[in-house]
């Protein structure tokens, strides 16, 4: 028998939830990690596991910087070789949290097809086809990682899935827990 739970998270909540989250738990299966695994080219991507965690991260940060009306951020380590997986953790935490704020004072005003011009290409775009395209390219760069990682032999993967996310986080804590 099916049991039910009763609770209230809105779509919003649950696609920036896994989003932030299955990120989070790919980067924690990273950090036994050598520097080599981390960095070994490949042939899907941004070619490394390391790399490709940087550019989900700065797209996150970029995209974040553009729909405040904020001057981009400069990427002041340009992603070194030698950046951790821990910094890498911290900046995830970072620029997940702030995309969830703008993204929710965008829900909050039902602004999702309001409009802004994006400086780096002088092309308008929607509050809400950004939110959608960060939380897409994310998940798609994920894919690229869990194939890294598996060849490199990474036990323990997850699916990935946002059900999955949401029985965990409901096993766990209730459905606030991210």
């Amino acid at each position: 028998m099916a049991r039910c739970v009763s609770f209230s998270m809105n779509l919003l909540d649950r696609l920036l939830g896994h989003d932030a989250w299955t990120t989070r738990q790919l980067l924690l299966l990273c950090q036994n990690l050598t520097d080599d695994q981390l960095d070994r080219e490949s042939d899907i991507g941004h070619r490394t596991v390391r790399a490709t965690f940087q550019h989900i991260i700065r797209n996150v940060e970029v995209w974040s910087d553009l729909m405040a009306g904020r001057p981009v951020t400069p990427n002041q380590d340009a992603r070194a070789q030698d950046q951790s997986v821990a910094t890498l953790l911290v900046q995830l935490d970072h620029a997940a949290a702030n995309l969830a704020d703008i993204s929710r004072a965008v829900a909050e005003r039902d602004g999702w097809d309001e409009r802004f011009v994006d400086p780096l290409d002088g092309i308008e775009k929607s509050y809400g086809g950004s939110i959608a395209h960060i939380l897409t390219h994310s998940m798609h760069h994920r894919a690229q990682l869990l194939y890294l990682l598996r060849r490199l032999g990474v036990a323990g993967l997850p699916e990935g899935d946002v059900l999955s996310w949401e029985q965990h986080t409901t096993d766990r804590n209730g459905p606030n827990e991210q």
